[in-house]
């Protein structure tokens, strides 16, 4: 493994059978396990444990204090806010292995998970959905939804710039438009 195409700090530790994507940044004391990817230009800061066998898209920016954990997949330019947490397995034992149980979770493309998130294992997020900091995501979320609370609920849509839509799902700050559709909202 050559790092002339990433930095990795001096003190975060990269397991044999990664791979990472050029113009990404892994910052202090994180720990990146086997046979995970990591795409390009990301930014994983101080204190981030990912994987084994974790799968993270080009441009995601994880905050510090985030373990990305077996079981979740990160799509592209995922924002993952300060200490938010993933679960991967519903009903854990100290005393019992169960990781033969582990529930997938799949964030997609643009979706925003603010700090201190808990994200229950087995759930997806859509695209460009944003979690408010500290909710507790218990189902799947709508592409373009805005959650909040726990448990999580959703208290309108947002738009791809991040901005909170009207009640005609249009946004007043880049005058993108969408409309509801199977998956959540669609750009019109």
């Amino acid at each position: 493994m050559t790092t002339q195409h990433f930095m990795v700090h001096e003190t975060a530790v990269i397991d044999e059978d990664v791979e990472i994507g050029p113009g990404t940044k892994i910052w202090h004391f994180s720990h990146v396990l086997k046979d995970s990817k990591i795409g390009k230009a990301c930014n994983l800061g101080q204190n981030v444990v990912i994987g084994p066998d974790v799968a993270i898209g080009d441009g995601c920016k994880i905050q510090n204090n985030v373990s990305v954990f077996h079981g979740v997949t990160l799509e592209s330019e995922v924002f993952c806010g300060p200490s938010m947490v993933f679960t991967n397995v519903h009903n854990p034992r100290a005393g019992l292995r169960k990781m033969d149980q582990v529930r997938p979770t799949l964030v997609k493309h643009g979706a925003t998970i603010g700090a201190n998130a808990t994200i229950v294992c087995g759930v997806t997020l859509g695209r460009y959905a944003f979690i408010g900091a500290g909710a507790v995501v218990i189902r799947n979320v709508p592409d373009y939804a805005l959650i909040v609370g726990n448990p999580g609920k959703q208290i309108g849509w947002i738009c791809e710039c991040c901005e909170r839509l009207t009640d005609d799902l249009e946004c007043l700050t880049c005058n993108k438009k969408y409309r509801k559709s199977d998956n959540g909202l669609d750009e019109i």
